[in-house]
This record gives structure tokens, C-alpha cells and sequence, in this order.
């Protein structure tokens, strides 16, 4: 459970509840000074008073600029803990300037919002990556594929993983190198045939052709660190395709990709073209157990898919 998403209520059902989802309540929170923000001279008050390690700050509306300016100016100083009265508010205190509020209180006594609360920030953690090596290469003909074009820009190192099952996912950078030919797009990631399975935050898979713009995806970096970006379109395309498959101790990923330099596979190295792929390569892949029900990782249900 992120430290970030705390609880206040007047209720002790709520209180109950959020215990039981692992959601902190303020009531165990130390040192907490509260502050109300109706005007600028609040703020600046703000900016001046000697703080604690915790203020708690209540916004008279949803502005969101005072909050970007107790940001920029408290950071590092004071932990910034915002009061919200929905989990669309959280969210936006939590990623306001990126960096974003140290802390949220949800103040509800509505306890059907517990369970969105306990998701927030469950986009980003790790996940554990292998080298597999590459096995077998196959070319394929025209098929569809899907380009999911996201609101970030995207790393060297990191994309989205994607697979023909869910037991195993390769890692697809984003199109951030340079070609002579077309220009870098880090917003991009060229992520392969409709039907592949990528890993989702939450924990949950999607097929590639479910996405759409306004949805969240999970990108990850070649250490393993997630975290989530929003969609702004899926580009949906017939293009040649190319059948890639890895293996590690018995275990075997397959990634149907498109058939193109600027398409690249995750090494331990960098990264490698599906052009320029050999068997013998090595490609940073994601192997769970168990299979997936609606996108739902059911660990002891034993799934074949080939």
C-alpha cells in the first residue's frame, strides 16, 4: 500500500475498512499541522510559517495552481499532504508538477471509494525481468498491429511488455533512437499484433487492441521499475509482421512484432532491431505462473498457450 494515501473519516466503518485495505488513517499520522488555502495571502502565510514534517493542506476550491506553487517552494522542506473529497482528486495532488504531493487524505465517509483509494500507485513499483534468449525467428505476412501513442516520453531502456501469453512478455522500446529515416517518437511504442497480452498496472493484462485513448498503461524500464502514462491514441495498421520467440530454463515467450528497424527489443545492452535479431540473442522478458481470467492473474490455474 502506498505511504502516499491516507484516510480521514467520521465514520468507523470507513475507518475499519481502510485498515483492512492497509490504507494508513490520519489518526496515524505524527506531527500533522493543518492549513487552510482560501486566498494568496493564505499561501504566502504558507510559504513564510515554520512547519512541521507534515502540513496538511485544505484548497477552499480545485485549484490546482496553489498547490503547484507549495510544491515548488516547500518540497524537500515540509511533507505536503493534500485533503481531497474524491480518488479523481488524489490522483491529480499526487502527480501535480510530476513530483507531486507528498501525501493525500481522502476525507469520505463513503467507504465504496476505498478500493480505488488502495489502487493508486499500484502503477509503479518493479517487476522482475530475465535475459531469455532468443530461439527461434519466423517472418510472417500482413497483419495488425497496434503503435499506442502515450502522453510521456518514454526512456531509452523502457516500453511496454507484450506477449502471445501471458506467462511470458518481452520488453518493446519505445521509439526513442535516432534513424535517418524517420524522426524519434518517445512517446511511441510500436507494441505488435492486436491480440498479444500486455502487462497493465494494477497487476491486470489487456489485448493490445482493447486500448484507446484516456487508458492507462504500464511502462517499464529495463531494471524492472514500472510506472503508469496515459494513452493518447492507439494506431491500429496492416504491416509485415515477424514471429519472435525466447527461452530461459524451459520457459518460452512469443511476440509477434512488426517487421521494422525502428521495432526494438530490450537487451541487457541496449537494445537490439527485430531486423537485426540472431538466435542467441538475449532479450529482457517478464515469466510469471499461472493463468489470467478477463486479465486476472489466477496464480494455481494451470493455462497452455501456444
Amino acid at each position: 500500500m502506498p505511504k502516499k494515501v491516507i484516510v480521514s473519516s467520521d465514520d468507523a466503518d470507513v475507518l475499519k475498512d481502510a485498515k483492512f485495505l492497509g490504507i494508513p488513517t490520519l489518526d496515524q499520522i505524527e506531527d500533522v499541522r493543518s492549513i487552510e488555502v482560501t486566498s494568496k495571502m493564505d499561501e504566502l502565510d504558507i510559504l513564510n510559517a515554520e512547519l512541521g514534517k507534515n502540513t496538511l493542506v485544505r484548497f477552499a476550491g480545485d485549484e490546482i495552481i496553489p498547490l503547484e506553487n507549495l510544491i515548488a517552494n516547500l518540497h524537500g522542506k515540509t511533507n505536503i499532504i493534500v485533503a481531497v473529497d474524491s480518488v479523481e482528486k488524489a490522483k491529480t495532488a499526487l502527480e501535480t508538477l510530476e513530483i507531486g504531493a507528498d501525501g493525500i487524505v481522502l476525507e469520505t465517509d463513503d467507504p465504496s471509494m476505498l478500493p480505488e483509494l488502495a489502487k493508486i500507485g499500484e502503477g509503479t513499483g518493479n517487476l522482475q525481468l530475465e535475459t531469455a534468449m532468443v530461439t527461434s525467428i519466423k517472418m510472417l505476412g500482413l497483419g495488425s498491429r497496434a503503435c499506442i501513442d502515450t502522453c510521456s516520453l518514454i526512456p531509452r531502456g523502457s516500453g511496454m511488455l507484450v506477449g502471445s501469453s501471458s506467462q511470458g512478455m518481452m520488453l518493446v522500446q519505445s521509439e526513442v533512437e535516432e534513424n535517418e529515416f524517420v524522426s524519434p517518437r518517445p512517446f511511441r511504442i510500436n507494441a505488435g499484433a492486436l491480440s498479444l497480452y500486455t502487462s497493465m498496472p494494477g497487476g491486470k493484462t489487456r489485448y493490445l487492441e482493447e486500448i484507446s485513448a484516456g487508458d492507462e498503461v504500464m511502462i517499464v524500464s529495463s531494471d524492472g521499475k514500472t510506472n503508469a502514462a496515459y494513452v493518447a491514441r492507439s494506431k491500429i495498421e496492416s504491416r509485415p509482421l515477424i514471429l519472435v520467440e525466447v527461452q530461459k530454463d524451459g520457459k518460452v515467450a512469443k511476440a509477434i512484432l512488426q517487421n521494422a528497424e525502428t521495432v526494438k527489443l530490450v537487451s541487457p545492452s541496449g537494445s537490439i532491431a527485430v531486423t537485426d535479431l540472431e538466435l542467441g540473442d538475449e532479450i529482457m522478458t517478464h515469466f510469471e505462473e499461472g493463468g489470467r481470467h478477463f486479465g486476472v492473474l489466477v496464480k494455481k490455474e494451470e493455462v497452455i498457450e501456444k
